[in-house]
């Protein structure tokens, strides 16, 4: 379907809203009329009031005709003498779909590509267009495969799509703005009888009577039928334009393989859920590992660091470019489904340009390590922007430190009684390293960060050093060693009795119920024999992009801590060799690390 075509089906849709709300005001005047011709005037009173509330948000919803200003997306605008190798690229592809290219680069933090246009007249004009690149998405594409997505882009350009969204658009506004103008004045009078029947009900159980159960199943149902008439139109027009909005996807997937060539059209798309998966883990596992530690990486690395982590996992990146995502298919899908996206591409004839995935997209900008840093000052909050900044491997040892700290005083506690046991204790196995791994608390729970990511607010105040003991300093160590005096004392099963079981544990008895605590017990006190270790300075967290962080322990002690943790939580508990590997030695030595018992996610 041609512009042309697709601009009069849009006008149609938008011209059906309002012929709908000239036909529920006519009805309303209808009802008035008859109101004030054959009814008694107190009833028809009550008529003209109910049909002036209600054509209210009617004549709203038809007269508001202003639409949602254009997104200020964070990120940073480049012009052609800052950045002149990408706009020469921009331009160049722009040529070839034959339209114009656009007015504004953008920069931004996320792993996306999209196109928007200022248009005029309800889209009969063209205005400023813009092209927002987002540095992830440069960061794991070739230059080939950002060919792709550009052409992918001025597809949507060359096909009028930027200009003719701005008339569907503003009939979905002005439909859901007229809807959520009726659900309002409903929950409005719902609440307002609610509390009439409350204040009513108070008052006949002060005077001994029994009140009556307060219903407000008939309250606003005049409005919520209102509504019900505009949802159902809704509904029509989003079936009806996102059906265009998935036609035109395969239209500009087509000009994206015109220009930049079938495979590499289709290795960009198989990509792209690759690196949207890899930059999520590496968002929640990485970059903001040490946010709950008042820490963030160094300037540029928080959104630059995502290149070690590609890198170094592309392995486990190569097994998922072999899977598309499987997505539920709904008629509101703003996009067709990758897989089919992709199918429709690979099915073109061969046009013998293979894709070339050697020179990385990053190398057409001018600077990328300033491009990061740049873009990094706009997405992060001004409270991220003022943590504390660290390099890579200090920040892995300083907030994994921290984790430990908290998770080892959080099982102390409630092993030991000393506060209200919450499900915060260590899960399963461990086979005596008890390290998390990267994106979860030494306890296994998914833990820090996300505050630190674009557009959340990060609170500083509630971060403390990674140097800090969480509970005084001394603390750790005073509950290691009352927890291990507790187990001297036979007072192990009754510990175990203190920490959260399942339905299945909790019916257990005599063996079977050691069984079950045993490994939650070996767990726990695994993170407080971690914790001490690092208080005392003599293991260290190791970086790896590859994998999850590592505890490295003092020489010999990664082979014997395993056996050392089994003699605790033995039928008959044994704490000296514990003792003895906790004993501080003038001179300690390292070992290679030892490895984390459950590794961390991964991407």
């Amino acid at each position: 379907m041609g512009p042309t075509p697709r601009a009069a089906r849009a006008l149609v849709l938008l011209a059906g809203f309002y012929l709908l709300g000239l036909f529920l005001l006519a009805a309303l005047a209808a009802a008035d009329w008859a109101a004030a011709v054959h009814t008694p005037g107190p009833f028809a009173l009550k008529v003209f009031i109910v049909s002036a509330v209600l054509a209210l948000p009617i004549v709203r919803g038809m007269f508001m005709l202003r639409t949602p200003p254009y997104e200020d997306v964070p990120g940073v605008r480049v012009d052609e003498s800052r950045e002149p190798r990408l706009w020469q690229t921009v331009r160049d592809i722009a040529q070839q779909v034959g339209t114009r290219a656009p007015d504004e680069i953008l920069l931004t933090g996320d792993v996306n590509a999209a196109v928007s246009e200022d248009s005029r007249l309800l889209g009969l004009a063209g205005g400023t267009r813009r092209l927002r690149i987002g540095l992830p998405l440069m960061t794991g594409l070739s230059e080939s495969g950002l060919r792709a997505v550009l052409a992918h882009e001025m597809g949507h350009y060359g096909n009028a799509d930027t200009r003719l969204a701005a008339i569907s658009e503003r009939g979905r506004v002005h439909v859901l703005r007229t809807v959520a103008h009726f659900e309002e004045r409903a929950g409005a009078k719902v609440s307002k009888e609610r509390a009439r029947q409350e204040k009513k009900a108070a008052a006949a159980v002060a005077k001994g009577r029994k009140a009556k159960e307060v219903d407000t199943t008939g309250t606003g149902v005049t409005y919520r039928a209102m509504a019900r008439l505009y949802t159902a139109y809704g509904k029509f027009y989003l079936r009806a334009t996102l059906s265009g909005s998935r036609r035109a996807e395969f239209a500009a997937d087509v000009a994206a393989a015109r220009i930049a060539g079938r495979d590499a059209t289709s290795s960009a798309l198989r990509e792209i859920p690759v690196i949207d998966a890899a930059h999520d883990f590496y968002l929640n596992c990485y970059a903001t590992l040490g946010v709950d530690a008042g820490l963030l990486p160094p300037p540029g690395e928080f959104l630059g660091g995502f290149r070690h982590l590609l890198a170094a996992r592309h392995e486990e990146l190569d097994a998922l470019r072999g899977e598309l995502p499987t997505e539920p298919v709904s008629p509101y899908d703003s996009h067709p489904p990758i897989a089919e996206r992709v199918a429709r591409i690979e099915a073109l004839p061969d046009d013998g340009r293979a894709s070339d995935p050697v020179r990385p997209s990053l190398s057409l900008l001018a600077d990328a390590d300033r491009s990061f840093a740049a873009v990094e000052e706009t997405v992060l909050t001004p409270a991220a922007l003022g943590l504390r900044r660290l390099d890579w491997p200090e920040l892995v040892h300083a907030a994994m430190s921290v984790q430990t700290e908290r998770s080892a005083q959080r099982f102390g506690a409630l092993a030991l009684g000393t506060a209200a046991g919450e499900d915060t204790s260590p899960r399963g196995t461990d086979d005596g390293g008890g390290t998390p791994g990267h994106g979860a608390d030494a306890d296994g729970t998914p833990g820090h960060g996300a505050d630190a990511r674009p557009g959340a607010d990060a609170d500083a105040d509630r971060t403390s050093r990674p140097e800090a003991d969480p509970e005084g300093d001394g603390a750790g160590a005073a509950t290691l060693g009352a927890l291990l005096d507790a187990i001297d004392a036979g007072a192990l099963w009754r510990i175990a009795e203190r920490l959260p079981r399942s339905a299945e544990a909790a019916a257990a008895h005599g063996r079977a119920a050691r069984e079950f605590a045993r490994p939650q017990l070996r767990a726990g006190l695994s993170q407080l024999v971690s914790a001490e270790y690092l208080r005392q300075g003599r293991a260290r967290w190791q970086l790896s992009w590859a994998e999850s962080a590592a505890l490295e322990l003092p020489y010999g002690h990664a082979d014997e801590l395993p056996a050392a943790l089994e003699a605790a939580v033995a039928d008959r508990p044994d704490t000296g060799p514990l003792r003895a590997l906790l004993e501080p030695v003038a001179a300690p030595e390292t070992s290679t690390p030892a490895q984390a018992p459950s590794p961390g996610p991964t991407a």
